[in-house]
């Protein structure tokens, strides 16, 4: 846990001299954007604001996530960096909606742009982003660092993109470069934004981490001696990096004692085999009704004001609560 201390301190450190360059870098690419007439270095200032935000938001997530666990929160504050990686991607998509409605305006009322000052903006702006980005990519493992991470790759493209299109423009004089990067700009965006989204939601939505194979799983579990059967099964994340899982496993006749020596094997091949360290197992003797491999949920029946709970045909348990 120290090491993962350490790695968090220095994500936050590297996220807040990240601000501090973005909040310049946004100044001088809108105060020379609008002086050179350039709407591709006016989305760049745009989407530094975004990737502002973003930093920002990732720098408050990585904060919640160092919190200790409670009884009203379980889990802890695991999901902020997921939730906050959700929220800069549909940010992203938003804003390369605007770029791309912008850039389609300037075909039909086209503007003259300051092609070399779009360059020099452009030049510092490849220096930061890509100084930046790098610092990042060593933590792009998490999904909250690497949204951030894509947010400062694309932006060290696209800028250098601008450099590019700024050259063509002063040599030719085509003005219709500008808007034509602008939606490049923001085709990249969307694409890279797009990929988060769905990562992200999928771990909001509790469903299967796309590295995990059940059905491989399952067969690992009930090749253990002493395992007859594995049902009920879940798994799901709660980072983009840490695992969850629980389920039922119905075991031969045996000692306590041997129940906790199966308990064993099977933690030990879901750590080591499947990277799966929060396991939630329990062991039955008999099995239970199933559907779609999930237990039926029992229904409660309120008799004389006793709750019963009743199950299905294979009599699993009987709770009498008074």
């Amino acid at each position: 846990m120290p090491g993962t201390a350490k790695s968090k301190t220095r994500m936050q450190t590297i996220l807040k001299g990240s601000l501090v360059l973005t909040a310049l870098y946004i100044a001088a690419t809108l105060f020379f954007g609008l002086r050179a007439h350039s709407l591709a270095l006016i989305s760049e200032a745009g989407h530094n604001v975004s990737d502002f935000l973003a930093l920002g938001l990732s720098f408050a997530a990585v904060w919640l996530q160092a919190r200790p666990a409670t009884d009203e929160r379980t889990f802890g504050y695991q999901r902020a960096g997921v939730l906050a990686g959700f929220v800069n991607a549909l940010s992203l998509m938003v804003l390369a909606g605007w770029i791309a409605v912008a850039a389609m305006g300037r075909f039909f009322h086209p503007v003259t742009v300051e092609p070399h000052l779009m360059m020099y903006v452009a030049a510092a702006g490849v220096v930061m982003n890509g100084l930046i980005a790098g610092l990042l990519w060593k933590f792009s493992g998490d999904v909250n660092i690497r949204s951030v991470f894509l947010h400062m790759l694309g932006d060290t493209v696209s800028t250098a993109a601008v450099i590019v299109g700024g050259l063509v423009i002063a040599v030719t004089g085509l003005q219709w470069i500008d808007p034509l990067l602008s939606l490049i700009i923001a085709a990249m965006i969307l694409a890279s934004s797009w990929s988060i989204v769905r990562e992200t939601l999928h771990i909001l939505l509790e469903g299967t981490p796309r590295s995990v194979d059940l059905a491989e799983i399952r067969a690992a579990m009930q090749g253990i001696v002493g395992v007859v059967n594995v049902h009920d099964l879940h798994v799901w994340s709660l980072t983009s990096q840490s695992h969850a899982m629980a389920c039922h496993v119905q075991v031969v006749e045996m000692q306590l004692a041997e129940c906790e020596a199966v308990l064993a094997r099977i933690n030990h091949q879901l750590k080591d085999h499947f990277g799966i360290a929060h396991a939630t197992i329990q062991l039955e003797v008999t099995d239970c009704a199933t559907v779609d491999g999930c237990c039926s949920p029992p229904e409660v029946a309120e008799v004389d004001g006793h709750s019963h709970h009743h199950h299905g045909p294979g009599g699993h348990d009987h709770v009498h609560a008074h």
